[in-house]
Parts: structure tokens; C-alpha cells; sequence
């Protein structure tokens, strides 16, 4: 629970220095220093042990901010999350922030999971009865499993919604089994 709170107060942090017509911006530089931390061992250890110099994370996260294009706010918040020791928790950071952030513009985000690639027309009524169902606007992310062999997984926040084949069997086998 503590560790959430502390997740919130930075997230609410990110989203003040960068202001709300830079926030979505400011949340996909950091998005992009996680995605890499995540990838590189190195460099998540870099950010996360003591033994490294202050120094030492600047340097490599100045370098960074150059190659990744990252603004300077960014880089400020990324060297002030490593050197209080809280940078392992940036993955919390983000998701709130980024909750934080859809909240405040009257958006959600809803991720799609289907066996097959979503056409255009079907987009377009799917977003419709998510706005219809949320009364919000609604971000789509996509994600193919094949094994859903049929239909499609819309998670929205902590919701659920299955009506992929898969989901379908798996009810009927818990109805089986119940008798």
C-alpha cells in the first residue's frame, strides 16, 4: 500500500512538471526509459544500484536523453527518481500516471485482444459501444493471440470483457464440472 502511495505522489509529480499539454508526451519519454530498463539489464542496474556515482547516471542518462530525444524535464525527473532510490518502481509510476492523465482528458484505454487483426469497420463500432459503455472516449491497443480462436478480450482498468471462444469454453467446462 505505501508503495503505491509513493508510486501516485510521483506520478501526480511527472504530470505537474510537464503540465497537461505536455503530459502525453512526457509520459511516452518515460515510457520509453522503462521499455529500455526492462531490456537492458545493464542499464537498469545502472539506475538502480548504489555502488554507481551519482556521476555516473548522469552521464550515461545525459547520453541517453540525446540519443532517445528526450527533453529536459524527463531526464531531470529519470536522474531524481535514481538517485532517491524509487526508479525500480517506475513501472507503477507510469501506469498511474498514465491513468492520472487518461482521467483528466475523459479517456480511457481499452486493450483488445483478438485472433486476428481488427478491420477498420469493426474498429469504428467497437469504440463506439466501449464510449457507449464508459461514457468516454476510448484508446485502443491491440494485441493478436491465436488462441483465442474466435472473438475478443477487452480489458478496460480492472474489467474484463471476454467473448472470445476460449472464455466461452472455459465457462461451459466450469458449468460442466459444477454439475
Amino acid at each position: 500500500m505505501k508503495k503505491v502511495r509513493a508510486a501516485g505522489r510521483y506520478a501526480k509529480a511527472l504530470l505537474r512538471n510537464a503540465g497537461m499539454d505536455k503530459a502525453a508526451q512526457s509520459i511516452a519519454e518515460v515510457s520509453s526509459v522503462n521499455d529500455l530498463m526492462v531490456k537492458s539489464k545493464e542499464f537498469g542496474n545502472l539506475l538502480v544500484n548504489p555502488r554507481f556515482t551519482t556521476e555516473e547516471r548522469r552521464g550515461v542518462i545525459r547520453a541517453l536523453a540525446d540519443k532517445l530525444s528526450l527533453s529536459d524535464s524527463t531526464v531531470k525527473f529519470i536522474l531524481y527518481l535514481a538517485e532517491i532510490g524509487v526508479i525500480s518502481g517506475i513501472g507503477d509510476i507510469l501506469r498511474i500516471a498514465t491513468n492520472l492523465y487518461l482521467e483528466r482528458q475523459r479517456k480511457v484505454k481499452a486493450i483488445v485482444t483478438s485472433p486476428i487483426e481488427i478491420s477498420k469497420d469493426r474498429e469504428v463500432a467497437l469504440k463506439a459501444s466501449l464510449k457507449k459503455m464508459t461514457d468516454r472516449d476510448v484508446e485502443l491497443e491491440y494485441l493478436i493471440d491465436p488462441s483465442l480462436l474466435g472473438g475478443i478480450l477487452v480489458k478496460i482498468g480492472s474489467t474484463m470483457y471476454d467473448s472470445s471462444i476460449k472464455g466461452q469454453l472455459r465457462l461451459l467446462k466450469d458449468e460442466l464440472i459444477k454439475g
